[in-house]
């Protein structure tokens, strides 16, 4: 397939479950990707994984709350390919903690994450398309936790739900350079890397005060897995989607539309 063919694309947050999938993807389709992370070995394995399907990619390692990082991702890809297309601002920080248990700096740097990175990746590489004039598209990682109140999870459902009014503010910003930036949001995902899936298994993790039973509300009978959202952000980061800017597309096997006091199973 290469629906994004001659296309570049950078995507923050290269783990095996959602946004190394979304990388993958991506470049199937025809793209070369930038693999970025905090973390050395998950880029690289990303990077990796996209070449030894024959297709092109690089890593690049830093903090995506980093100014000087984050300009230097996006002049590496200038480097290497000319442009940059397309950005998916994937990059979080899980950090399941409430109002009453949170300390002030761990909320702010959870913040930090998602919003100022997305930020400062937005505004970089919009700079870039700007100065190739040729449009791209950034497409923001949402949640379904971004439209709905989550106790515990005060910090990820503040920073995803800002990430909503970053979207339509910044496209109607940048509409007049043909950039477009659209909003996904995904859902509680059931991981397909083994590894991930081992993991939890083994690490449960603490029992929350909240328990959630995801797969039971979810209408369409099935948490989604990785491979379920890359038909959606391809879709957004290619030229069908060209009249597309300032929306979401949900994928979340009906969950936000289900009337709250039915059970589907």
């Amino acid at each position: 397939m290469n629906r994004l063919a001659d296309k570049v694309a950078i995507v923050t947050g290269t783990s095996p479950n959602i946004g190394g999938t979304i990388a993958a993807g991506l470049a199937a389709e025809g793209a070369r990707v930038v693999c970025t992370d905090v973390s050395a070995d998950v880029a690289k394995t990303c990077a990796s994984a996209i070449e030894a399907r024959g297709g092109q990619a690089l890593a690049a390692v830093g903090d995506v709350t980093d100014a000087d990082h984050v300009e230097a991702v996006v002049a590496q890809a200038v480097d290497r390919w000319g442009h940059v297309d397309v950005l998916v601002n994937n990059a979080v920080q899980f950090n399941t903690k409430g109002i009453l248990t949170m300390p002030l700096d761990e909320y702010r740097r959870q913040l930090d994450i998602i919003l100022a990175g997305s930020f400062l990746f937005t505004r970089a590489v919009a700079q870039a398309m700007i100065r190739r004039q040729t449009g791209g598209s950034i497409i923001n990682v949402l949640s379904t936790a971004a439209w709905q109140g989550q106790p515990g999870n005060v910090g990820y459902c503040t920073g995803k739900s800002g990430l909503i009014n970053f979207t339509r503010s910044v496209a109607m910003e940048l509409a007049e350079y043909g950039i477009r930036v659209n909003g996904f949001t995904p859902t509680a995902t059931m991981p397909q890397d083994p590894e991930l899936l081992r993991k939890l298994a083994e690490e449960p993790g603490e029992p929350s005060r909240y328990p959630m039973d995801f797969a039971s509300q979810i209408p369409l009978n099935r948490l989604p897995v990785p491979d379920d959202y890359v038909p959606t952000v391809v879709f957004l980061a290619s030229d069908e989607s060209r009249m597309i800017t300032g929306s979401n597309i949900t994928v979340d096997g009906g969950a936000t539309a289900k009337y709250w006091p039915w059970t589907p199973h």
